[in-house]
Parts: C-alpha cells; sequence; structure tokens
C-alpha cells in the first residue's frame, strides 16, 4: 500500500554546466534549498526539469544524485516518460533499485492513443516493470496531445494496476478533477499541476499539488494552503492573486517561461546554469528586465532562501 502524497511537491529544474553537461554536483545543494522553504518532496525530470531533452543515462544520473541527496529526507518521484516502452520501463526499474518513492507516467506521446483501454494497456506495462512503486498517471495535454477524462481513465485502471496511486493533473478541467477525486470513494492521489490556479484545485479537495513555482516561491504557497486550511479565504485569494501576477511576468519574458523561471534561482544564490535545446536561454537583457518586473511585484521578499 503506498503513502499518500499530500503538501507542495517541487519540480526542481536539471541543472546543467555552461557546456550544457548536467550539473550533479549541484543537486545536495537544491535538495537543502527546497527543504529550507518548506518543500518535502520532488518530481524530478519532468516539463520543468527538461526530462525529454536529457538522454536516458543523464536522466538516471540525474535520478541515482537525487536519491542519494534526499531519498532519506524527501518523497522523490521520477518522471519515466520516453518515446520508446522499453526505455521507459528501463527508467521505470532504475527508479525503484535506487530507492525513489513513485514514477510518473505520460501516454504515449508520439504514436498517441485517445482510447481509454489502450492508455490503459500501455500504463499497465509499465507499471508492472516499477512495481511495486506507485505510478501516476502524468495528465498534461498541452504537452502531450492526450485528451482524456482521467476520471474514466482511474476507473477503468483501477482494479487491472495495483500500484496505480493516482495522477499527476495539470490541467484545467475542474470537473474532471472534481470527478477523480471521488473515483473509488477517493482512492487515488490527485497532485494538481497548474500552481496559478492551486486555490481552486483547494476548494476541491486537493490535498496536494506539484508545481515548477515551488522551486523559487515556496514560501508564498505553503502560506497560500495554510490561509486556506483555517479558512481565511481573503489572504488565500491575495496570494493566489499574487501569484499568478508573478507567473504571469515569469512567462512573459521573450525567451519563454521555463528559461525565465530557471533563470530565477540564480538571483537566489542558486545557479543552475542554462536550459538545453531547443529551449532559448534568458538574455542578459531579458534576465534584467525580469527582475525589475519582479522586484516591483515585491517578489524577492516572499521567495525562497
Amino acid at each position: 500500500m503506498y503513502t499518500h502524497i499530500q503538501g507542495l511537491v517541487a519540480a526542481p529544474f536539471t541543472a546543467l554546466k555552461s557546456d550544457g553537461d548536467v550539473n550533479l554536483d549541484i543537486i545536495e545543494q537544491q535538495a537543502a534549498f527546497l527543504q529550507r522553504n518548506g518543500i518535502r518532496s520532488i518530481f524530478i525530470c519532468g516539463t520543468t526539469g527538461e526530462g525529454f531533452s536529457l538522454t536516458t543515462d543523464e536522466r538516471m544520473q540525474v535520478a541515482q544524485r537525487w536519491a542519494d541527496a534526499a531519498a532519506d529526507t524527501m518523497t522523490i518521484l521520477v518522471h519515466v516518460s520516453h518515446t520508446s516502452i522499453r526505455e521507459t520501463q528501463a527508467l521505470s526499474a532504475h527508479a525503484r533499485d535506487i530507492g525513489a518513492h513513485g514514477v510518473g507516467l505520460m501516454g504515449p506521446i508520439f504514436y498517441k492513443t485517445h482510447r481509454i483501454e489502450d492508455l490503459v494497456d500501455y500504463c499497465a506495462i509499465v507499471a508492472e516493470t516499477a512495481a511495486p512503486l506507485p505510478i501516476y498517471y502524468y495528465h498534461i495535454p498541452s504537452y502531450s496531445g492526450i485528451s482524456i477524462s482521467v476520471a474514466d481513465f482511474l476507473t477503468a485502471a483501477k482494479n487491472g494496476i495495483p500500484n496505480l496511486a493516482g495522477a499527476k493533473f495539470t490541467h484545467e478541467d475542474f470537473a474532471d478533477y472534481s470527478e477523480c477525486l471521488h473515483v473509488d470513494d477517493g482512492r487515488f492521489d490527485l497532485l494538481f499541476g497548474r500552481d496559478e490556479m492551486l486555490l481552486s484545485a483547494l476548494a476541491l479537495g486537493a490535498k496536494g499539488a506539484i508545481g515548477s513555482s515551488y522551486n523559487c516561491n515556496a514560501p508564498l504557497y505553503v502560506d497560500l494552503v495554510h490561509a486556506f486550511n483555517r479558512s481565511d479565504l481573503l489572504l488565500a485569494r491575495t496570494l493566489q492573486s499574487q501569484a499568478v501576477q508573478i507567473i504571469k511576468t515569469t512567462g512573459g519574458a521573450a525567451c519563454g517561461y521555463l528559461p525565465a523561471a530557471k533563470s530565477i534561482s540564480k538571483i537566489l544564490g542558486l545557479d543552475l546554469g542554462p536550459v538545453r535545446s531547443p529551449l532559448k536561454n534568458i538574455t542578459a537583457e531579458q534576465f534584467a528586465d525580469l527582475r525589475s518586473r519582479l522586484e516591483s511585484l515585491d517578489f524577492f521578499e516572499s521567495a525562497c532562501k
């Protein structure tokens, strides 16, 4: 039986050296940085971690280093999706062998399927390799192109995939999300993945959330959750509005959201390096503009320390 995941789950950036190689040596600092700011769970090598831009060997190296650095102090989920199911299985088995606590899995991202039964069959193959680790279906149709009802998927898979623990739900369909929370008497974890809509998910019953914003702005979200839990909705709404403005400002950078968000860590004392092509690195001019805009929002007063 898996342990339910609650609270904020950070999706760490994958640190790279100036030459583009993975920078494993900074992972211990990342782990300490996140824990210092209230983060106890992570989801590595996903969208924020540029997982699809890394080789299988690099992803294994990153996962191993995170396990070495934090497996005893943090809950570690490993994203294992790949265009080849054999590589996906290899990543799943590796996650199990290094002591990770679970894996996240998208559906097939090139030869896509939109049939629930086919998606269940695909996930079952990977789940068997990962067992006994719990698996989480990673629902992110804006990237994967797979638009399904997650509630229907969970209902269809609940008996056929014994180690299915839930889903990472990165979508705006709150009707589907709400239905997911009630499948099989609330058995599944529904880790919400839209940081700018966290308060709405909490109102529906979310207990956990995975996000990129928690890398650099965890204290704001910790306060938001606490405000909601004590029914201080005015404060919770104010904090959510602040989060939206910060995300909007970061996403408005000419280089795009992810390179801009990764660069913020440098201001906070954690230089995680460049992004990998096809993403475009932030320029010095763009970086200065982003910093100025974030300062105008008082971002650095509440950001991670």
